[in-house]
């Protein structure tokens, strides 16, 4: 290993001993850097300036300095211009990771005005450890809401149907549930610090790779070239279609009205993502999602499951019938219903389920929900976005080329991403559809069977998305 990466990881290790694992901004950090490469030193000047950084985030932004026998000349190689399509979390946190590793990003975004799309999500112990892999989730944690455990019962009979806690196969783990605004919020001002570009009011059409990569807009007009093109448009992305075999979305029967409501918390468990089944056919979800910005009120994800087919006779029967029907199924939820005033306060969402078999190739990547789109039954979305961003970072930290490094992303998501799209695929009929066989066996059955401990231990596994370990290819540890 190169004599000055040795003495670096010496003085981390000196001042991490020293200090307890405090911040690097009271100890002499130019010395700690001097070893470093100019631009890696430049960088680190630049970040440290800017906040403070805990020992690991340093060592992160320094790749693998402790390991024995690394060419660490190719991992600082050269730095390259990349494209990201899509303002979402997935293209925020991979412009984050991008830029700071000293790519040169730009970011763009069909929208005129970058925005958060829906209402309340849960971000697992897998999205909560790439948040602070980021050094933002102290930001995040200060507006959502700590779940413990998610609870479903039959709306009727008011059996338990559903009841699983975080903590039952590790005790220090738990969601986080947020408006989508506020995790949005957090990680655009984080860009924003950082003064990566971002060009609004760009629709991209498709890209044209060779030597390098040209995004291609709508009205002809040609960006580029670029080193790498990272789609990060959502489900509904258009440079998809370039892949080819682009695994386009299959509609899923059912999808939800949804509203982002004031928190009323007579009935309720702030601590609990609570849930009231009819069926199938009917599920009624409550989330606590916190304040979407400081200063706003507490709020609730408020949901109602239903065929986006159906949604028009539901409107023609009248509002006051809708909210009727629920009350009798929820009488606790009247305390909701009250806030809604017309159907116009209620979104439609529609689900779609797909799964790229290779979300990569020459000059170009694709993360988040363009590569991999399902049912929210089990609240992994947003989670497996953040965690391509952070496996693509990575890869191309590993290598100095391109190629290597897509291959290496693709390695570090496949079974992760196609276990649990195969999860939700299987499990969505059970609390989302017409059939009368699955609630039952559902309520019956697997009811009982959840309370077995090894099996409550895999359910806790399923809910916090580490059933298959996606920390470790990546090459990252899960927050404590």
């Amino acid at each position: 290993m190169d004599s000055k990466v040795v003495s670096l990881k010496s003085k981390l290790e000196i001042y991490k001993a020293c200090s307890g694992g405090g911040n690097l901004a009271d100890c002499p950090v130019r010395d700690v850097i001097q070893g470093i490469s100019n631009k890696w030193s430049s960088l680190l000047m630049m970040a440290l300036a800017e906040k403070p950084y805990r020992f690991g985030e340093l060592r992160r932004l320094v790749p693998d300095i402790s390991r024995p026998g690394r060419d660490d000349s190719a991992a600082m190689g050269n730095s390259l211009d990349i494209a990201i399509a899509g303002a979402g979390p997935a293209g925020l946190a991979a412009a984050l990771y991008l830029k700071r590793a000293g790519h040169r990003v730009t970011i763009f975004e069909r929208f005129d005005e970058p925005k958060p799309v829906g209402s309340g999500l849960i971000l697992q112990p897998t999205g909560l450890t790439v948040l602070a892999d980021l050094g933002v989730l102290d930001d995040i944690l200060a507006l959502g809401s700590r779940i413990d455990r998610l609870h479903g019962a039959d709306a009727k009979t008011g059996r338990t149907v559903l009841d699983v806690r975080y903590d039952a196969q590790r005790r220090s783990r738990f969601g986080l549930a947020v408006h989508r605004a506020a995790l949005f919020g957090v990680l655009f001002r984080a860009v924003r610090r950082e003064a990566i570009a971002i060009e609004t009011g760009v629709e991209l059409e498709t890209l044209e790779t060779g030597e390098r990569a040209t995004l291609i807009c709508g009205n002809g007009r040609r960006i580029g070239p670029f080193d790498l093109v990272v789609d990060a448009s959502g489900s509904r992305s258009k440079l998809r279609q370039r892949v080819g075999n682009s695994g386009e979305p299959r509609p899923l029967a059912y999808g939800a009205f949804w509203a982002s409501l004031g928190w009323r918390g007579d009935g309720f468990d702030e601590h609990a993502l609570l849930q009231r089944y009819d069926r199938a056919s009917v599920m009624i979800g409550v989330l606590p999602i916190g304040r979407p910005e400081p200063v706003a009120e507490k709020m609730a994800a408020f949901f109602w499951s239903l065929k986006p087919a159906d949604a028009e006779q539901v409107r023609a029967t009248g509002l006051d019938s809708w909210k009727a029907r629920l009350v009798r199924l929820w009488p606790e939820c009247e305390a909701f219903t009250r806030q809604i005033d017309s159907f116009d306060q209620l979104s439609l969402a529609r689900y779609g389920h797909h799964t790229l078999k290779v979300p990569a190739g020459r000059r170009w990547a694709i993360i988040g929900d363009a590569a991999h789109s399902t049912s929210p039954q089990l609240g992994q979305g947003a989670n497996m976005a953040l965690l391509d961003a952070a496996a693509l970072n990575y890869a191309l930290i590993g290598t100095d080329r391109v190629d290597t490094a897509l291959e290496a992303y693709v390695r570090a998501r496949r079974w992760h991403v196609r276990v649990f799209q195969a999860l939700s695929l299987m499990l969505t009929p059970f609390y989302q559809s017409d059939s009368t066989v699955m609630p039952f066996v559902r309520d019956r059955l697997v009811a009982s069977v959840a309370r077995i401990p090894p099996v409550l231990n895999i359910l806790a596994s399923m809910v916090a998305g580490t059933m298959i370990d996606p920390f470790r290819r990546i090459g990252i540890k899960e927050a404590q």
